[in-house]
């Protein structure tokens, strides 16, 4: 019984966390877009570097390519618009 409970009790945190995830990723792009965030039309041609840049998460995190730089050799950004909108 108790194992049972513990074990809705994980779902139920996952949930909460994934929630709080969702809220601050759509908190962040609705700021950015009232504000006109701080986009800059950047042209990038084969082999050049990125810049610099700050991207939150679904995770709820906030990473920048600065922190990851030296990790590996490849990093790479998933992008997926319209991915829990129902659009």
């Amino acid at each position: 019984m108790i194992r049972a409970l513990m074990q809705v009790m994980q779902q139920i945190m996952r949930l909460l966390r994934m929630i709080a995830a969702t809220i601050s990723a759509a908190a962040t792009g609705a700021v950015s877009m009232a504000t006109g965030g701080a986009r800059t039309d950047v042209a990038l041609a084969p082999g050049d570097r990125a810049p610099e840049f700050t991207l939150p998460a679904s995770d709820g995190r906030t990473y920048r390519l600065s922190d990851l730089i030296g990790r590996s050799e490849t990093i790479v950004i998933a992008w997926f618009p319209k991915a829990f909108t129902g659009g």
